[in-house]
């Protein structure tokens, strides 16, 4: 990263927010997995018959996820890091053929170890966004999602503050970490780009030094609306 700021005559300066691709942590970590190597066991294979996906493909994710909410053919719809994504946020982009990257290992310790790393190098407080891309539901195309973050307030509590017409927000939260990795995402791309890193200047998040706790991006399936809602459907 000092490297290529050096290069593109950058300097990072007090406040900014660096978002990173997972990619780029994951092929730093080696998270990177060679299909022939896998053995699928007797419930990977189970799943790949039902959603109709390599054997081998299906094992890691059976692996990588916290939960299976179902899926269709091609796709089992996972919760993986507290981030709901097809497949357990497997890619078999930007990886030679036959492998598959998979989403960093601890990331929320790797984001804290950047952040820590660049205060000691050049004594400047920033924001640290590992992020990746998502499918939203009903909507064409990708956005971005944090998959953790550092030295940032993820979420911006807006209840008690009132609309343009007085009346008080109840439920609000902005989810400042993953509308800044939609920034992000839009400018780093998707394809053979090489962009691995954003720097988001000027944004209006607030900094901190505290230890972000994974939780608060997150809530449990069973208080999201979306699950909630397609698992009770209506009898009519």
């Amino acid at each position: 990263m000092v490297e290529t700021l050096d290069k593109n005559n950058e300097r990072l300066q007090e406040g900014d927010v660096i978002v990173i691709s997972t990619k780029y942590i994951s092929n730093a970590q080696g998270r990177i997995i060679d299909l022939n190597n896998v053995k699928a066991s007797i419930k990977g294979i189970d799943v790949s018959k039902k959603f109709q996906i390599k054997a081998e493909i299906a094992e890691i994710i059976l692996r990588e996820s916290d939960k299976i909410f179902g899926g269709i053919s091609g796709f089992v719809i996972t919760s993986a890091d507290n981030i709901m994504a097809p497949n357990a946020g497997i890619d078999k982009s930007n990886v030679k053929k036959g492998n598959i990257v998979l989403y960093p290992k601890d990331p929320y310790i790797i984001a804290e170890q950047i952040r820590r790393k660049i205060f000691l190098k050049f004594l400047m407080h920033v924001g640290v966004i590992l992020a990746d891309s998502r499918l939203m539901p009903v909507r064409i195309g990708t956005s971005g999602v944090a998959i953790s973050c550092a030295g940032i307030e993820p979420v911006l509590d807006m209840r008690s503050e009132k609309d343009l017409d007085g009346n008080p927000l109840k439920v609000t939260f902005q989810a400042v970490v993953d509308n800044l990795a939609t920034i992000a995402n839009h400018k780093m791309g998707e394809g053979a780009e090489s962009k691995p890193f954003a720097i988001i200047r000027d944004s209006g998040a607030k900094l901190t030094d505290r230890k972000i706790n994974p939780t608060e991006t997150a809530i449990s399936p069973d208080l999201c609306v979306y699950v909630r809602g397609l698992t009770n459907p209506p009898n009519y």
